[in-house]
């Protein structure tokens, strides 16, 4: 991977265990890189569907990729608090311009009464079940899941409310240069 610049547009695509396209986004701004993530803002961004439906994201994000584990994070900057929007899925990749990754359907949803709740299941049983998703990657996803409601219990800084606003304030500051 090239040295990544404060500020460097990149595309973000989502693919299904079978290869095919799930969801892309049409930018995400570099923000910061650390040992075990790279983290990317975007707000009103345009997202097309698999099945070609397109829609704007309402909200400034943080977008959290990690480099080893089998997730990643979007904090969602709304009026009423920061949400957090968590994918299960694959680490990412960067080609051409575009992080990519598979996503695995279960999600973690975190609320700013800091209630959370694990969606997706049905959808991700259906997908093990068509896709035939072996036994060892069916526990890696599910120990993912379990690693990130720890993570969550336990205050980790992505889950900062006060370093995700820098990180929009960050994300502001590269659109103006």
């Amino acid at each position: 991977m090239n040295r990544l610049c404060v500020g460097d547009r990149f595309q973000i695509q989502c693919y299904k265990h079978d290869g095919k396209i799930h969801r892309a986004w049409d930018e995400a701004i570099f923000l910061k890189e650390t040992k075990e993530y790279i983290v990317f803002g975007n707000n009103k961004t345009k997202v097309t569907e698999s099945s070609g439906n397109v829609w704007k994201t309402k909200e400034p994000a943080i977008l959290y990729f990690f480099k080893h584990e089998w997730y990643n994070v979007i904090a969602q900057l709304k009026k009423d608090g920061i949400y957090y929007y968590c994918n299960i899925a694959s680490p990412f990749i960067i080609e051409e311009g575009t992080i990519k990754y598979i996503d695995y359907d279960l999600d973690l949803r975190i609320f700013p009464s800091h209630e959370y709740k694990i969606l997706d299941r049905m959808e991700y049983k259906y997908h093990k079940n068509k896709m035939n998703y072996s036994k060892p990657l069916d526990m890696v996803v599910n120990k993912a899941l379990n690693e990130l409601i720890i993570r969550y219990k336990n205050n980790d800084v992505i889950f900062s409310e006060e370093m995700n606003k820098l990180y929009g304030e960050e994300y502001f500051k590269c659109l103006k240069e």
